[in-house]
């Protein structure tokens, strides 16, 4: 069907938050032309008892199976006119357009209003002139210690204890029988974790402690209101508990046999100096990102503008993933919990898009092969290599967004102040 968008009669509605509603009248001569399309299509193809194939006449077919060719011819006048009416409005929907309401009576125009949002128009006024500043990024010795602890952690080995009481840090084997309920279980389960860590809830673990290994006993715990199971929370079991298997972690000498055993390094000192690299790099990359949050906050609230629902709710979807299969009302509460969020990631991600935009600094080809020769050095790998990696694993168009917003943020903190945070 070829449709004459000028045959169209279109009004729109601007609603709020780049909403739009437009209702679309198709004349009656059009809708009547296309039944009977509809009609001569199917007559070509029907099988009906009396008449040869292809040769069923259209009053036939109308009579047969009107209810069913109307239906056609508006499912095609719809998807049709839809399309003709946003090309001639210019318009650049980015959500599904929903049908609010049919007119579609023999004889007569199809009315229909659908409505949808379209991609904010976002018009910047200030660009800089803020003052931002950057938080320290100090790393101490005591910093450093603490990753060399995590280190002995990682590189330790469990031993297994006779005798002696459980504290944080050991790993203990337990067994665990609810008492009552409706879900009684007479054989209870085995559980293995590391006390201290948060992997069973608090009463669990008092009560762990207060067993000698081998031990047992009956015991009334109850759930915090921080637990994930909301009808849950504050609910009150009794279980039997057995304290199956308690074990400590050796942790190996902090020398250069650890070292060698964490990387590529000869020396302690060479494994210190560069967890100090490290640490310093990540202060140093947390405090840039400090800067820059700080710089979109302002900018947002410089040139404010308001964000199609469409979009936050997408980001709120890809957000919670698998939480999407909630109840609806507990998948309505953590919605409506994070959206403030959401809006507020929604609306940096527009105002970043629209300075790249008019200040034309999205990435080039060049920059970005240019990126790619290095990661290549760094992997002894070619460059076509690691662009076809990078291109299979659909991270190219990330690249080019972290490339991008290098060089926004270089021009955004070109056009303010930004000050080093100085020590108390």
């Amino acid at each position: 069907m070829s449709l004459d968008a000028s045959s169209l009669g279109i009004s729109l509605e601007e609603k709020e938050n780049w909403r739009r509603n437009m209702e679309v009248t198709v004349p009656a001569s059009i809708v009547r032309e296309e039944e009977a399309r509809a009609a001569d299509k199917l007559a070509a193809r029907a099988r009906l008892k009396g008449f040869r194939k292809g040769r069923v006449p259209r009053k036939v077919i109308e009579s047969r199976f009107g209810g069913s060719l109307r239906k056609e011819a508006l499912d095609s006048l719809v998807n049709e006119a839809y399309k003709k009416a946003l090309d001639l409005k210019q318009l650049r929907p980015i959500s599904e357009g929903e049908i609010q309401d049919i007119k579609y009576a023999a004889e007569e125009d199809l009315v229909f209003s659908i409505t949808f949002d379209i991609h904010p128009e976002i018009e910047i006024t200030r660009l800089g002139g803020f003052t931002v500043e950057r938080p320290l990024a100090e790393v101490t010795d005591d910093h450093v210690g603490k990753v060399l602890q995590r280190i002995r952690e990682q590189n330790g080995a469990w031993r297994p204890l006779e005798e002696g009481a459980p504290v944080d840090g050991n790993l203990v084997s337990v067994k665990i029988r609810r008492l009552e309920g409706n879900e009684l279980d007479d054989q209870g389960r085995e559980y293995e974790f590391i006390l201290g860590r948060g992997d069973a809830l608090p009463d669990i673990e008092e009560a762990i402690k207060s067993l000698k290994l081998g031990g047992d006993g009956e015991f009334e715990i109850s759930f915090p209101n921080d637990f994930p199971d909301e009808d849950r929370r504050g609910d009150k079991e009794r279980i039997e508990l057995t304290f199956l298997g308690l074990k400590e972690l050796e942790l190996p000498e902090l020398g250069d046999d650890l070292a060698k055993q964490a990387g590529e390094f000869d020396t302690l000192d060479d494994l210190k100096v560069s967890v100090l690299e490290d640490l310093k790099r990540e202060a140093g990359n947390q405090a840039e990102a400090a800067v820059r949050s700080r710089l979109l906050d302002l900018l947002v609230q410089a040139n404010p503008f308001d964000v199609p629902i469409s979009m936050v709710d997408r980001y709120i979807e890809g957000v919670l993933g698998d939480e999407q299969n909630l109840e609806p009302d507990k998948l309505k509460d953590v919605q409506d919990s994070i959206r403030p969020e959401a809006e507020k990631a929604v609306k940096r991600i527009l105002i970043l898009d629209r300075i790249a935009e008019t200040q034309s600094l999205i990435a080039t080809n060049e920059e970005i092969d240019t990126r790619i020769s290095e990661i290549s050095e760094i992997n002894n790998a070619t460059p076509e290599k690691i662009y076809a990696s990078l291109k299979k694993s659909g991270q190219l168009d990330s690249l080019k967004r972290e490339l991008t917003e290098k060089k926004i943020f270089e021009f955004l903190e070109d056009q303010s102040e930004v000050t080093d945070e100085t020590m108390a």
